[in-house]
């Protein structure tokens, strides 16, 4: 599962104009030692290697010298919310079409504050999925913003609305997914449990089910989770206060 997501990462990145031979290159340079034949053959099981190229809304040349952040998330401890919001980008395959969806999470709660679907990867998509958390949780400056090291989440347009709202950005280790975990559960939970069990007749189809999925279920489901957590620390402080005898009545 490992190989296969990173496999997919990697053809997301880079467009899907990457074969199966730079892809497994891609893969030892980040450590994974995987055979070319075997990586062919998952890229034709998800259906990547027949995917031909598309025009992309292209922002930013590919070639950029954009400002590389420092990784500011993996020195948090985080204590609440609007602390830490975690960013990602992943690929949908429908029909006749892959579409993207970028997410944002906030890393205390875990819940999504904003996401956004598109047929292009430009940056107006994670853009998108900025600027409706912005707007939702109206965050105090100081928030860290952490993301991979994309064009979309460098570009001067993102880090512009980034300052404008006081936010400090944050960016991934080359090759470390274990940065942005919160995020990479996510899809994996929006996968296995939405997309993978379900057909979708276009993209209006599959927004209003993502929609769903993250307020009725995803976002519910942190929500107790919170709840139940804080329950039970509020409960063991209170039990740790007590001394043996506190509660015993005193008779002369």
């Amino acid at each position: 599962m490992e190989v296969r997501s990173a496999i997919q990462q990697i053809a997301v990145e880079h467009r899907r104009r990457y074969g199966y031979r730079r892809i497994t290159a891609e893969l030892r340079r980040r450590g994974l030692l995987v055979n070319h034949k075997r990586v062919a053959r998952i890229m034709r099981e998800d259906n990547l290697l027949a995917v031909q190229p598309r025009q992309f809304v292209v922002t930013t040349d590919s070639d950029h010298t954009l400002e590389v952040y420092l990784n500011l998330a993996s020195r948090m401890k985080l204590t609440g919310i609007d602390q830490l919001w975690v960013a990602d980008i992943t690929y949908i395959r429908l029909k006749v079409e892959f579409v993207y969806l970028a997410v944002i999470l906030d890393g205390f709660s875990r819940k999504v504050v904003g996401w956004a679907l598109d047929r292009t990867l430009a940056s107006r998509l994670p853009i998108t999925a900025l600027e409706q958390a912005i707007g939702q949780r109206q965050p105090p400056k100081g928030l860290i913003h952490h993301s991979d090291r994309g064009v979309q989440y460098a570009c001067e347009e993102y880090i512009a609305i980034l300052e404008k709202h006081g936010m400090i950005p944050s960016m991934s280790r080359p090759a470390n997914p274990y940065d942005n975990a919160s995020c990479e559960s996510f899809i994996k939970t929006l996968k296995r449990e939405e997309i993978y069990t379900n057909q979708y007749d276009d993209l209006e189809h599959l927004r209003a089910n993502i929609e769903e999925f993250i307020e009725q279920y995803y976002n519910r489901q942190n929500c107790i989770r919170l709840w139940a957590t804080a329950r039970q620390k509020n409960l063991n402080e209170r039990l740790s206060m007590q001394t043996p005898g506190a509660n015993l009545e005193v008779r002369a």
